[in-house]
């Protein structure tokens, strides 16, 4: 037992703590503005989930700052990530964990992101299907969306489903939270935003995003198709004028909802595939990390086909292309090629499972960087092959024939060129 108490005036059961607990120490994470780590909060574990559940309970709970980094994205470019603190993001999982079920039964089946038993993988799926049966696609970027969800419609579109006064004077108090620049600033709230990175933004942003788009375009605009993740939108239409209509009528939908859609990123896209050839429009659109594209098939018996379908980004590709570099595992000769499968797995398996599970011929190209990053940590180790890359690519074609399953690309066939 974590506490002697069970509950307070607030319906918060230790049960309830307990479970947020495991799901925020499962996801690990960073520490916030409070340099507490997970490793040492659970070293008075006890003592400080107590402290937050007796907060929580009796209604004084105030949520501390958050602490904002910049990730790197692709292009040179950074996304502000908040990172709240460990006690904090447990606090947010209680209530998240109170309210999702609630929620969820209202969310349409268009949206993907951050939904319990839904995938990008799904989203993906439902996109490849909807692109043969639709010729023209909207391609919708919201610009700087979590930096500019407006609180007042935020808590509005709440208070339709939620009648508890603890649960809204949480979230209001999550949203009002400062913010801890890397500077040093302190960034207060000026009535819009919510931390992407925070627990209970992604159920927040979902309900927002419900009333701002899914539910209106179901309503109005039963004729298209719409698959959204988070804040990337999808819209399948059957003509270039219903595109055109359609994407003219969500930017206004947009201003009204206080967001804006990306000026150069939005497009308009032709679905080309064989049996459809108009020329001049764009044919390629990116989502969740694969390229939607018109790409040739072969047939067994002789031919080919023209399909509109997806594979591996090219922002993909370059982002992975720079973990293996920023590795710089080609350089640390004192490690043996175990060592190398170890520090190397784990990656391969997520690029495999994710990627991979819709087309494993677009991982190729990505192998085959990695195997001349391998050919050039041997060359580097192994003073009987420098300078002779022939002999090295021997060697590691006998190290994959000797030891298959010492990568994890290997056993999938993914073998040395």
């Amino acid at each position: 037992m974590i506490f002697k108490e069970q509950t307070k005036s607030i319906p918060i059961t230790k049960e309830m703590m307990w479970e947020s607990y495991k799901k925020v120490k499962s996801n690990r994470g960073s520490a916030g503005i409070d340099h507490q780590t997970l490793s040492e909060f659970d070293s008075v574990r006890s003592k400080e989930l107590y402290k937050v559940w007796n907060r929580l309970a009796s209604g004084s709970y105030f949520a501390p700052a958050v602490k904002r980094v910049n990730i790197p994205k692709a292009g040179g470019k950074t996304r502000p990530l908040g990172i709240p603190t460990v006690s904090d993001r447990i606090a947010q999982q209680v209530v998240k964990q109170y309210l999702e079920p609630r929620l969820e039964s209202i969310f349409s089946e268009n949206s993907y992101g951050y939904r319990p038993n839904r995938s990008a993988h799904s989203a993906i799926e439902v996109v490849r299907r909807n692109v043969l049966r639709y010729s023209w696609v909207i391609d919708l970027d919201i610009q700087e969306f979590f930096e500019n969800v407006d609180h007042g419609l935020l808590l509005k579109a709440l208070e339709r489903h939620v009648s508890e006064k603890w649960v809204l004077l949480y979230i209001k108090r999550w949203l009002e939270a400062p913010v801890i620049l890397e500077d040093g600033t302190v960034k207060i709230s000026t009535g819009k935003g919510t931390p992407q990175g925070g627990v209970t933004s992604p159920l927040l942003s979902n309900l927002y995003m419900h009333y701002c788009v899914d539910k209106w375009l179901e309503q109005y605009h039963p004729q298209v198709k719409m698959v959204r993740y988070a804040d990337d939108l999808i819209v399948h239409c059957r003509s270039y004028e219903a595109a055109v209509h359609t994407l003219e009528v969500l930017k206004e939908r947009l201003t009204e909802c206080g967001l804006t859609a990306h000026p150069e990123k939005t497009k308009i896209v032709y679905c080309k595939k064989d049996g459809r050839d108009l020329k001049g429009y764009p044919v390629q659109f990116d989502f969740l990390g694969f390229s939607f594209q018109p790409i040739r098939f072969r047939l067994k018996k002789g031919g080919s086909f023209l399909q509109f379908d997806c594979k591996m980004s090219r922002k993909s590709k370059v982002r992975i292309t720079g973990e293996l570099r920023k590795l710089a595992f080609h350089n640390k000769t004192q490690r043996g090629i175990q060592d190398l499968a170890n520090l190397l797995n784990p990656k391969i398996r997520g690029w495999v499972r994710y990627y991979g599970k819709i087309s494993r011929r677009s991982l190729q190209p990505l192998f085959y960087y990695l195997h001349n990053r391998m050919l050039g940590w041997i060359l580097n180790k192994y003073k009987r092959f420098k300078g002779s890359k022939i002999k090295a690519v021997k060697w590691l074609r006998f190290i994959t024939k000797s030891y298959p399953n010492l990568f994890y690309h290997w056993e999938l066939g993914y073998k040395l060129v």
